[in-house]
């Protein structure tokens, strides 16, 4: 009998394990044990886990947890929490439900009082991120955008007065559109990094002003592949205007005439009339 220590908890688990982005190396000691262990493992393709299971010679069954079967998948997880069972929550790579199936069955098991178990490891919105060098304190994640360009753009326009770096998922199909969008709705000199294949083979980690951004991934088809991380830079101060007036001069613009929103943005804030009065135009000319 082994003197190693199970991995597992003494009462019936969901357990939230990390998996690789790409390079094996990155699965963790815990990881491998906990789904080595566990009764069965829910995951989001399982053609690919198979694969990451093979190469880890772990046997543990699985059975699939996708967008599509979330609801039903769930209450299997939960018949075997109720029967004793440990079961494993993965997805194709990286951290489980962010920006992936898997948080409305992590909800449904701690509504049926279940604990449930982060294994942390690999995250391709952390690992841009870390490599990115913005010096923000702190960040926007937000995932996909929607996939038709006039909801991705009034999307990208919410986000436009964010304090802080926005990071993206994208794929490969909608990655031109995508940054198109985002030169065209935000301000050029914006710096974005673009993080494709993050632990890949042909990883690449590019930092620039957005409005270069199209004529970079023009210039070479192999910058179009992969699956990626966009960090985008967080919303410049304008001159003259703090964040505050801002914010309250873009609110009052919703509901607002220019000239209105102005004074009643100066009288909030204390800011220049003048220049609330140039910025609403502005604005309102974009």
């Amino acid at each position: 009998m082994s003197n190693n220590p199970s991995p597992l908890s003494s009462t019936p688990s969901l357990y939230v394990v990390a998996t690789p982005l790409g390079n094996l190396q990155d699965v963790s000691m815990r990881a491998q044990g906990v789904l080595t262990e566990v009764g069965a493992i829910a995951a989001e393709d399982t053609r690919h886990s198979q694969r990451l299971l093979d190469a880890l010679g772990i046997r543990t069954r699985l059975f699939p947890l996708h967008e599509h079967n979330e609801q039903a998948a769930v209450g299997q997880v939960i018949r075997m929490l109720e029967a004793g069972q440990h079961v494993a929550l993965i997805s194709d790579a990286g951290t489980p439900a962010i920006s992936d199936p898997g948080a409305r069955a992590v909800a449904r098991v701690r509504e049926a009082g279940f604990p449930v178990v982060p294994v942390p490891g690999p995250c391709a919105a952390i690992a841009a991120l870390s490599a990115s060098g913005f010096v923000d304190d702190g960040f926007r994640f937000v995932g996909f955008l929607p996939a038709k360009q006039a909801a991705r753009r009034a999307r990208i326009e919410e986000l436009r007065a964010q304090e802080v770096p926005l990071v993206f998922y994208e794929s490969p199909h909608r990655i031109v559109e995508c940054v198109a969008d985002l030169a065209a709705v935000l301000e050029p000199s914006r710096d974005i990094v673009i993080a494709r294949e993050i632990t890949k083979i042909y990883e690449q980690i590019a930092r620039m002003p957005l409005g270069e951004a199209p004529a970079w991934l023009a210039a070479d088809a192999n910058r179009c592949r992969g699956e990626f991380v966009l960090v985008v830079a967080a919303a410049p101060e304008v001159e003259g205007l703090g964040a505050d007036a801002e914010r309250a001069l873009a609110l009052l613009l919703e509901e607002l005439p220019v000239k209105t929103a102005a004074r009643l943005a100066a009288d909030i804030t204390g800011a220049s009339r003048k220049l609330l009065y140039a910025r609403a135009l502005e604005l309102k000319g974009n």
